[in-house]
C-alpha cells in the first residue's frame, strides 16, 4: 500500500518552473519504401546527386539525339551516292540509245537509200513490246527464280533484309539482266536489216524497262534517292504500296511483278485492300500537309 501511494505522489509532482511538458507524440508507421524511390529520396537528400542525375540524363538525351543525327547524315550519303549512280548509268545509256538509233539509220542511209521507215516502225515496236515483255519476264523470274529457288534466293535475300550500305548483293540481278539488253542493241546496230532492227528495238526495250524499274522500284519504293513529283501520282502510289505488300508476303508473296503489280494483287482478291491503303495514305498525306501549313501559320 505504500507502494502505490508513493507512485501516485509522484505522478502528481508539479513540472519545475519554467519547463513545460512534452507532448506525448505517437510513434508513426514505419513505411516501407519502395526500390525505385530510393533514387528519388537521395535527389531530395543530396543536391549534388540530383545535380548529377540530371546531367547524366542530358548526356544520354544528346547522344541519343547525336546517334539519330548521324544515322539521318549516313542515309542522305547513302542515297545521294545511289542516286549519282542511278542518274549517270541513266544519261548514259539514254544519249547512247538516241545516238545509236539515229547513227544507226544514218549510216544504213550512206549508199542513199530512202529513209528506212519500215524498219524505224518496226524498232519502235519491238522496243514497246520488250518492255511489257520484261514484265511477264520479272514477274516469272522474281517467283520462280528468285524466290522458290534457293540458289537464286542467295542474292535476292539482301533486297528483303535491312540494307547497310547504298548497294546490295540483289543489285547484281540488274547488271545479269542489263547484259542480254547490250547483246542485242549491238548486234542490231551492226546489222542492217529488218532482223537487225528488230533486235536493236528489243535491246531498246529491254533498257527502257530496266530504266524505268529502277527509278520506280529503288527511288519511288525503296526510297533508295529521291525521285520528285512522281511520287504524287496516283498510278504510282498504288504501284508503291502493291511491292510493299509484296514484301509483307501476306498473300504468298504478290505481287511479283512491277508496274502490273495492282493487277496481280486483284487477281487473287487483294484489290479491296489495296484499295483501302491507298485511301488511308492519302488521309496520312493529307493530314501532315495541314499539320505542316498550321505550324507556317503559327
Amino acid at each position: 500500500m505504500a507502494a502505490l501511494r508513493w507512485a501516485s505522489c509522484v505522478q502528481r509532482l508539479p513540472e519545475p518552473l519554467g519547463v513545460p511538458r512534452r507532448p506525448v507524440v505517437a510513434a508513426r508507421p514505419a513505411v516501407q519504401q519502395l526500390p525505385g524511390s530510393r533514387l528519388a529520396a537521395s535527389s531530395q537528400q543530396f543536391p549534388i546527386v540530383a545535380q548529377a542525375q540530371r546531367d547524366a540524363a542530358a548526356e544520354a538525351k544528346a547522344a541519343k539525339s547525336e546517334a539519330v543525327r548521324e544515322r539521318a547524315a549516313a542515309r542522305k550519303r547513302q542515297q545521294s551516292a545511289y542516286q549519282f549512280a542511278a542518274i549517270a548509268a541513266s544519261t548514259l545509256v539514254t544519249a547512247t540509245a538516241g545516238f545509236a538509233t539515229y547513227y544507226r539509220i544514218v549510216w544504213h542511209m550512206a549508199n542513199n537509200d530512202a529513209f528506212p521507215y519500215i524498219e524505224l516502225g518496226a524498232t519502235l515496236a519491238l522496243c514497246a513490246g520488250a518492255a511489257f515483255g520484261m514484265e511477264m519476264y520479272a514477274r516469272w523470274v522474281h517467283k520462280d527464280m528468285w524466290h522458290d529457288n534457293p540458289v537464286g534466293y542467295i542474292l535476292h535475300k539482301s533486297h528483303h533484309e535491312p540494307r547497310t550500305g547504298p548497294f546490295e548483293a540483289n543489285d547484281i540481278y540488274a547488271l545479269a539482266n542489263a547484259l542480254p539488253a547490250m547483246a542485242l542493241c549491238l548486234y542490231g546496230f551492226l546489222r542492217p536489216d529488218m532482223w537487225g532492227a528488230l533486235c536493236f528495238g528489243a535491246g531498246l526495250g529491254i533498257t527502257l524497262f530496266g530504266i524505268s524499274y529502277m527509278f520506280v522500284h529503288d527511288g519511288l519504293v525503296h526510297k533508295r534517292f529521291p525521285v520528285g513529283p512522281i511520287a504524287e501520282l496516283p498510278a504510282m502510289k498504288r504501284i508503291v504500296l502493291a511491292h510493299q505488300l509484296h514484301h509483307t508476303e501476306k498473300y504468298g508473296g504478290v505481287p511479283f511483278g512491277m508496274f502490273l503489280g495492282p493487277q496481280e494483287l486483284e487477281a487473287v482478291g487483294a484489290g479491296p485492300e489495296l484499295d483501302r491503303l491507298v485511301a488511308e495514305a492519302e488521309a496520312a498525306q493529307a493530314a501532315r500537309k495541314k499539320a505542316a501549313a498550321a505550324d507556317r501559320r503559327s
